[in-house]
């Protein structure tokens, strides 16, 4: 028997003074069976950092043809396509012909990842890169609870998560382009 999705109810209060963004966000996030709480934590992080009316989650790990999150224009154009983990370059350039911008959220053991995957995307005028350190990151998706609750403030590019847990600060590094 086949494993099935878990939900996750999400209340999110962005506040983001960067791009003057003040909203209550409310959904529902399916965790794939075989997606770790981190990589979860990755696409709500992702969500809140390129947040927009018309933001959604892809498929993602169930679908490889669709991201982890995308913003879709009316007519059905893919806009923003936005990719979390530590894709390949192949896939990285297979993404940027189907959108008009492609964002990537790198987490884990990024130094290693760049090395070998940055020069070879070199060329691809569309992308941004970020990369979330891996200490804040693990701390925030450790017994991640079913109904989240967060308060995020964005101030020059930090995050800052407050959680019943505490604050949290998670500062990306910009690898390629910006936000």
């Amino acid at each position: 028997m086949a494993l099935s999705a878990t939900p996750y109810k999400v209340d999110i209060n962005l506040t983001d003074l960067d791009r003057g963004v003040y909203e209550t966000l409310r959904f529902t996030v399916a965790r794939h069976p075989s997606e770790t709480e981190e990589r979860m934590t990755a696409r709500l992080v992702a969500h809140v950092l390129w947040y927009s009316d018309a933001i959604s989650f892809g498929r993602g790990l169930s679908d490889v043809d669709e991201p982890a999150l995308w913003e879709k224009s009316l007519d059905g154009r893919i806009l923003h396509w936005i990719e979390v983990g530590q894709p390949d370059a192949e896939r990285l350039t297979w993404c940027s012909r189907r959108a008009e911008r492609v964002s990537l959220l790198a987490y884990g053991r990024v130094d290693i990842w760049e090395q070998k995957v940055l020069p070879a995307v070199a060329t691809l005028k569309n992308l941004n890169i970020a990369a979330l350190p891996q200490e804040p990151l693990a701390v925030i998706a450790t017994g991640l609870p079913r109904a989240i609750g967060w308060a995020v403030m964005i101030s020059e590019g930090t995050l800052f998560i407050t959680d019943e847990r505490g604050q949290h600060e998670l500062a990306p590094r910009w690898l390629v382009g910006d936000r």
